[in-house]
C-alpha cells in the first residue's frame, strides 16, 4: 500500500512517514557520497551528491513508487571503483546501511533517555522503524543493492560476476522482477528485525 492512500484517511501520518522516509534516503546516499569523497573518489562530488539536500538524492520514478506502491528507491550515488580500490567500494556501499543504523541508534537512545511527548515519541518511533528497514533491506546481497557490493569486494571473482550483471541494460527490471517474485520472503525478513528492535525498544 502506497502512501498517498493515508493522505486522506491520516494526513498528519503521512506527512511523518513521507519526511522521515525522503530524510532517511537521503542521509543514507549522502554516507555513501561522503565516504567515496573521503577515500578518494572525485566522482560524488563532481556530480553533487555530497550534500544533505534531498532533491539532489531522490530518483523522481522511485519516489512515484514509493507514493503509489509503498516501495521506492533513491539516485544511486556514482562512484570509480578504481579510484577506490576493493576496500574502499566495500566501505562506501556500507556507509549507507550504517548510516540508516546510526540514526536509528539516536532514536533509541532519545526514546530511552529523553522525555518526549506522545507526538515526539511516535515521530521518534515511525524514524527508527524506517531506518531498520532501509539497512536491513540494503544489507541483501542482491544485485544493486549495496549488500550485494560489500559481498562483492569481500569476495572478487563473485564482484565481478555480480558488476558484469549490474552492466547489463536489463539488470533493473530483472532484480525488481525478482524482488516482487519474493517479496514475501524479503518482507518477512525485514520485518521480523524491526519487530524485534521494536519490541526492545
Amino acid at each position: 500500500m502506497g502512501l498517498l492512500s493515508l493522505l486522506s484517511s491520516d494526513p498528519l501520518a503521512f506527512v511523518i512517514i513521507a519526511a522521515a522516509l525522503v530524510l532517511s534516503l537521503a542521509f543514507h546516499e549522502f554516507a555513501h557520497a561522503w565516504t567515496a569523497d573521503r577515500l578518494g573518489d572525485p566522482t560524488p562530488r563532481r556530480y553533487g551528491r555530497v550534500t544533505l539536500n534531498p532533491i539532489k538524492h531522490l530518483d523522481p520514478f522511485g519516489t512515484l513508487l514509493l507514493l503509489l506502491v509503498g516501495f521506492g528507491f533513491a539516485r544511486p550515488v556514482p562512484i570509480n571503483p578504481n579510484n577506490l580500490g576493493r576496500w574502499g567500494t566495500m566501505w562506501t556501499a556500507a556507509a549507507g546501511p550504517i548510516s540508516n543504523l546510526l540514526i536509528a541508534l539516536v532514536c533509541v537512545l532519545l526514546l530511552k533517555f529523553a522525555a518526549a511527548s506522545a507526538l515526539a515519541a511516535t515521530i521518534l518511533m515511525t524514524v527508527l522503524s524506517i531506518n531498520v528497514v532501509l539497512a536491513v533491506f540494503n544489507l541483501i546481497p542482491i544485485p544493486l543493492l549495496d549488500g550485494s557490493r560489500i559481498l562483492g569486494a569481500l569476495f572478487p571473482s563473485l564482484g565481478r560476476s555480480l558488476a558484469q550483471f549490474e552492466a547489463q541494460p536489463f539488470s533493473f527490471v530483472i532484480v525488481m522482477v525478482f524482488i516482487y517474485l519474493f517479496g514475501g520472503q524479503i518482507n518477512g525478513l525485514i520485518s521480523s528485525v524491526r519487530n524485534w528492535v521494536l519490541n526492545f525498544v
